[in-house]
């Protein structure tokens, strides 16, 4: 059997390391059982949106052809836009899909049109603001910029995301998705943007608390009444 004091340096080793990652234990299992327990579709706000919305459908559209774009067209896609159809050439440029005059950007009053499209009739608007950038903590982090964010007066401190360029309805965010998105961030423990499952910091923790766990069987094997009769008998 293992000698007494390299036993007490292992019982010790791993009561600090329990003390040491039990937050980080704590906060896994915590977000672990908030994500088990939460329907993803209200995370992302299925029951604010118009899940019944069709876009519309455009007759006397030019052809794409006749478009001025020298590079060519190598991807395109068509918006709704306040009831004018556009193209969105290139993932770069919009055109009017009728006239084929370019379009920089929408207005606000297009932004609500959009939101409305996406959105229930019932939520009522309090404010729309432009953002032209965010930085990597941001709830619209790694989406297209700028945008209009428009607020509604709702329990849910909701917020729906417009992008200005493209005229596309991009997300929407709520106090539940920020629940979760903070509790995603604590189990991948990627601090910065949230999804990158290869940090370091992940690493190590992963390899100290497989540290823990192996120090806890080995523990219990030197401290087993049990093993000690066997190894006893066996040496006899």
């Amino acid at each position: 059997m293992i000698k007494r004091h390299i036993a007490l340096k292992i019982r010790k080793a791993h009561r600090y390391l329990g003390l040491f990652l039990g937050i980080q234990f704590l906060l896994w299992t915590l977000s672990g059982l908030y994500f088990s327990w939460t329907d993803i579709d209200a995370i992302h706000g299925d029951h604010f949106k118009n899940l019944n919305y069709q876009p519309k459908a455009f007759t006397n559209l030019i052809s794409p052809s006749q478009l001025t774009i020298s590079e060519g067209i190598k991807t395109i896609e068509l918006r709704d836009i306040n009831n004018t159809p556009y193209y969105w050439v290139n993932k770069k440029q919009l055109y009017n899909a009728i006239n084929g005059i370019k379009k920089n950007r929408i207005s606000k009053n297009e932004a609500l049109y959009i939101a409305k499209n996406h959105l229930k009739s019932d939520l009522e608007i309090i404010s729309i603001e432009e953002i032209d950038k965010v930085d990597k903590h941001h709830e619209y982090r790694e989406k297209l910029l700028p945008a209009y964010v428009l607020s509604y007066k709702t329990d849910d401190s909701l917020k729906a995301y417009v992008s200005i360029i493209d005229g596309k309805f991009q997300t929407l965010r709520h106090r539940n998705w920020r629940w979760f998105d903070f509790l995603w961030m604590t189990h991948t423990m990627d601090y910065e943007s949230r999804d990158n499952f290869n940090t370091m910091i992940l690493r190590i923790f992963s390899l100290l608390g497989l540290i823990t766990v192996l120090s806890g069987f080995l523990l219990w094997y030197i401290s087993s009444t049990t093993i000690r009769k066997l190894v006893r008998r066996n040496n006899k």
